[in-house]
């Protein structure tokens, strides 16, 4: 098998890997609310701040790896390495983590009762902006695989600290709940 067609082979098989990972989790997760009610709030937190450490090391690596790629030719080795891994992080890591942030952050949010509260409000907008930027990176991670390179290095540097700072103002908002 030639290794064009090991990689092919090997990006058709990380989405349902990813979604037998998820479903174990998943699965996992109610065992845990089945054996031990009790802390089921705990386990939800905690499986919240896996998915969402998970997710923002992806949004603050992936711009790193986009000026990377700037730097190689189009065609080239380093250049179709960059893709693979821009694509892996993407599907395997990122967007997983990004369903189980938002799955269990909601679930937080409606057995907490925080939807009435302003600072959760104010966290749920910097939440959707932080999923804006999970979006636009997404599109990006196409438009490399297409051999296009949108944007210049400066840009992607300015991108990478949109996720740092959302997540500033996120934590803080829940630490300190302001108002």
């Amino acid at each position: 098998m030639s290794a064009v067609n090991e990689k092919d082979s090997s990006h058709k098989k990380a989405g349902p890997r990813a979604l037998l990972a998820l479903g174990i989790f998943v699965c996992f997760l109610a065992f845990l609310f089945w054996v031990d009610r009790g802390r089921f709030y705990l386990w939800i937190t905690a499986a919240h701040i896996l998915g969402v450490m998970s997710w923002m090391a992806g949004l603050l690596y992936l711009p790193r790896l986009f000026i990377n790629h700037l730097d190689t030719d189009v065609g080239s080795q380093a250049s179709d390495m960059l893709k693979g891994m821009e694509q892996r992080l993407l599907k395997i890591i990122m967007t997983p983590a990004m369903i189980l942030s938002w799955v269990f952050g909601i679930g937080l949010a409606v057995s907490g009762g925080h939807f009435n509260e302003i600072w959760f409000n104010v966290k749920l907008l910097a939440v959707l902006v932080l999923s804006g930027s999970h979006m636009y990176m997404a599109k990006s991670v196409r438009l490399f695989a297409a051999d296009e390179r949108p944007k210049s290095q400066r840009h992607w540097r300015l991108v990478n600290e949109v996720p740092a700072v959302l997540m500033i103002i996120i934590v803080g908002l829940v630490i300190l709940k302001p108002f």
